[in-house]
């Protein structure tokens, strides 16, 4: 299927003269980006109302909930009631990949396990959780059934549920999100409705069934499945409508990740400054999961973490609005790209506007990909270290060879010097995989060798 450009001829040649880039992108060709308007953190803040308190409100929000986790998933009990995931090198995986592209990488490669967090196995169970909790905290708070001083462990009861069950809450969804917010939703008692586009896995709804969720079908891509579900969303006072496009609840949930990093690789004694920065490599969809953990790392490393977006070459929609500057109002289809990936999670026209504007100042660069290497990334993993990951959780792992081969004098401009560069950390954010099926799994394996 061919998705005929919303665009006309004459504004695609436009466009295309202005940002030469849109050339390879419409051919499908893998690109890579670097960001000319990269600036220091101070100033790249200026105008953006979000700052450490806000993120550290929401850390603080988390800790206060995980009595409550420890009581209703067992698996968090070992991290006392917090979703965490641990960091690992990933030393065999670097050689396979220095041969595969054919080039050493002088830094060290390591594994941000997302697809490990408890409850829903991606980075989701960051933002859409938190959203959830934020929301459930506000409405019992104001009810007088709730103090913040108060053990959160109380939450798991019949009175509780029934009152949550006064409420519903919805989100547009390819996947993740979607699990993520459902699964938490109903444990607390909220009627819950996920609208999953076209390109969302059927395994994926069938969990979420089988948690009691209202899974609402589109035939068409994630956009329509967000503006259907918020549409529905704003004619019910008792519906929260969690909007993947432009909450800022969300962001401040993912944010909460750069401290918690902060304090694992110190445990780990890596240091992370000027003299050894670290790179970090978020596969990116719509923009709220990578964007809010960028933004969180900013807040945590400042301008010694260097954070690079990845999108499947028939997705690159948040590339696209930051480079040419158009943000939401330009989508990948206007061009004619079709958005069909098998990384179901990336599969995004439309970028975040919010994230977008928040973000660009503060982001090293973009690339994309073609699925046939994220999948073949995937049976590389499993066989070099025996982890099994989805393929959009692939989407980061080129990337510090990107930084290594790139051209357009970034590295220069960054102040990236060799002896820096050998000391650098290369964190490629693996965001989901945890719950996939087995059967699923080894269907991606097949495809991918």
């Amino acid at each position: 299927m061919h998705t005929h450009p919303h665009y006309s001829q004459s504004a695609i040649d436009e466009l295309s003269r202005a940002y030469p880039l849109l050339n390879p992108l419409m051919a499908l060709t893998p690109v890579s980006w670097f960001n000319p308007e990269r600036q220091p953190l101070e100033q790249a803040l200026t105008g953006v109302n979000l700052n450490a308190d806000d993120v550290a409100d929401a850390a603080a929000r988390l800790n206060r909930f995980a009595s409550y986790f420890r009581a209703v998933f067992p698996n968090t009990r070992a991290l006392n009631g917090l979703l965490e995931s641990p960091v690992q090198p990933l030393a065999a995986m670097q050689r396979a990949m220095d041969t595969r592209l054919e080039q050493p990488l002088a830094g060290t490669l390591m594994l941000k396990r997302d697809d490990l967090l408890p409850v829903s196995g991606s980075i989701k169970a960051r933002g859409g959780i938190y959203e959830v909790l934020q929301n459930a905290e506000k409405l019992a708070i104001k009810a007088g059934l709730l103090h913040p001083s108060d053990d959160y462990a109380k939450l798991d009861s019949d009175e509780f549920r029934a009152f949550f069950g006064q409420y519903s809450v919805a989100v547009g969804s390819t996947g993740n999100l979607g699990l993520s917010i459902g699964i938490i939703s109903a444990k607390l008692g909220f009627k819950v409705s996920v609208h999953m586009s076209a390109d969302a896995r059927e395994w994926k709804k069938a969990r979420l069934r089988s948690h009691g969720v209202n899974v609402v079908e589109y035939q068409n891509d994630y956009s329509v499945a967000v503006a259907e579900g918020r549409a529905k969303a704003q004619n019910d006072p008792c519906c929260h409508f969690v909007d993947d496009e432009n909450s800022v609840q969300l962001l401040l949930g993912y944010a909460v990740a750069g401290q918690r990093l902060k304090a694992q690789l110190e445990k780990q004694d890596i240091k992370v400054d000027k003299e050894h920065p670290l790179f970090v490599y978020l596969p990116c969809g719509v923009g709220g999961g990578p964007g809010g953990v960028a933004f969180g790392l900013k807040l945590a490393f400042g301008d010694a973490v260097h954070c690079v977006f990845a999108e499947p070459t028939h997705s690159p929609c948040m590339l696209l609005g930051v480079y040419t500057g158009l943000h939401d109002s330009i989508s990948v289809q206007d061009l004619g790209i079709d958005n069909l990936t098998a990384a179901d999670g990336l599969a995004v026209g439309r970028p975040s506007g919010f994230v977008g504007r928040v973000m660009a100042p503060l982001l090293d660069g973009f690339y994309t990909l073609p699925d046939e290497d994220m999948l073949n990334l995937l049976s590389l993993l499993a066989r070099q270290e025996g982890i099994y990951l989805e393929p959009s959780a692939l989407a980061g792992m080129p990337g510090p060879w990107r930084v290594e081969n790139e051209d357009q004098g970034y590295r220069e401009r960054m102040g990236l010097t060799p002896a820096r560069l050998a000391r650098a950390h290369h964190l490629v954010w693996a965001t989901g995989g945890g719950m996939v099926p087995e059967e699923e799994m080894a269907k991606y394996l097949a495809a991918g060798s």
